[in-house]
């Protein structure tokens, strides 16, 4: 089963973490200007939307919004496993966005420049580069650019072509790929030691303790829920067998390796999943398991 953690153990790349961490504006700042490479002078950082900060908000928010002193929005998230369509939820942070700007008032005309980013513990595109950047460019004409004002980043902290991107850029994402005792080593680079320094007095705040426990929970209610609706509405229809069910209960619960779960979706095979279950659980088996459901 998920093991709770303790905010001692975290490292940036923890979704809590990265959202305490960055509700700081300097911080935030910095982290835009290493990874679009452009001056800033201020930004503002919204956290009405974060989880971090708004412990009773509905529906757990993992990413990081702000706009700078341009009007130009930001939403910045972590990924620290590889997720499904993740273009596709590029153009969600995207759209999100827009609305809530067109909402507000704003002319389409009017709508300033967004950039949504993704910071992956992984290489989306295995093409091993440390930045994969992303604008709306005209297929049949290299020169030509839509110029609608969107820009989707993917950091990827498994690269490789450090010549092809700022050294500073490389530093923040081998600090980021690095774990717990690997977090505290030096990096020679003061952005870094900022970060370190900031997630020092985090870990040393009772408060932040107290709301990082508050944010394990709603995690954990928010899952079960998700799981009981699923499998409601799956019995209902007569879409959902038992082993599909304790499929997702382990996909949700128990942190199944994606490459596990790859292997079971690909096969069709039980026996991987009860395999792994044998070594990950020790004394439980699959048929232990689906007893307790």
């Amino acid at each position: 089963m998920r093991r709770k953690h303790r905010l001692k153990e975290l490292t940036i790349k923890d979704n809590f973490m990265f959202g305490a961490v960055m509700m700081d504006e300097n911080n935030c700042k910095g982290l835009l200007e290493r990874v679009l490479e452009i001056p800033i002078d201020r930004v503002e950082v919204s956290r009405e939307k974060s989880i971090v900060y708004h412990p009773e908000y509905k529906g757990v928010r993992l990413d990081v919004y702000a706009k700078d002193e341009c009007q130009s929005h930001y939403n910045v998230e972590m990924q620290v496993k590889r997720k499904a369509a993740l273009g596709k939820r590029s153009r969600y942070y995207q759209s999100q966005m827009d609305m809530e700007l067109l909402l507000s008032g704003e002319d389409y005309s009017e709508l300033p420049d967004t950039y949504v980013i993704f910071i992956c513990d992984f290489d989306p595109f295995e093409e091993e580069k440390y930045r994969y950047t992303f604008k709306m460019n005209c297929k049949e004409s290299g020169k030509t650019n839509l110029e609608d004002g969107r820009t989707i980043v993917f950091l990827n902290t498994h690269g490789k072509n450090e010549s092809e991107v700022p050294k500073e850029l490389v530093t923040f994402l081998k600090y980021v790929k690095a774990d717990l005792a690997g977090s505290e080593e030096t990096f020679d680079d003061s952005y870094v030691e900022q970060l370190q320094n900031f997630i020092r007095k985090i870990k040393g705040s009772r408060e932040m303790e107290e709301r990082f426990m508050i944010f394990e929970e709603m995690l954990k209610e928010e899952r079960a829920e998700g799981f009981a609706k699923g499998r409601e509405e799956g019995l209902q229809e007569g879409r959902i067998t038992l082993k599909e069910t304790l499929l997702l209960f382990l996909q949700k619960f128990g942190d199944v390796p994606d490459e596990v779960l790859e292997q079971i979706q690909a096969q069709q095979d039980m026996e991987v999943l009860k395999n792994w279950m044998q070594t990950a659980f020790q004394s439980k088996t699959l048929e232990e398991f689906v007893q307790k459901m």
